[in-house]
């Protein structure tokens, strides 16, 4: 299902955006969670900065 996800991005106006992961860590249990979200391209280096 990614397969097509990222496909459909390829075209068009999905150039624009990057899908990007952030690996967070629970202040409770320690253990770590993942963050997917799509941002545009020129805002990938700020949304890991947060």
């Amino acid at each position: 299902m990614a397969k097509k996800a990222v496909a459909s991005l390829q075209k068009g106006a999905g150039k624009g955006y990057a899908k990007v992961i952030k690996m967070t860590k629970s202040d409770k249990t320690g253990a770590y969670a993942f963050k997917e979200e799509m941002v545009p391209n020129d805002e990938v280096k700020t949304y890991f900065k947060k």
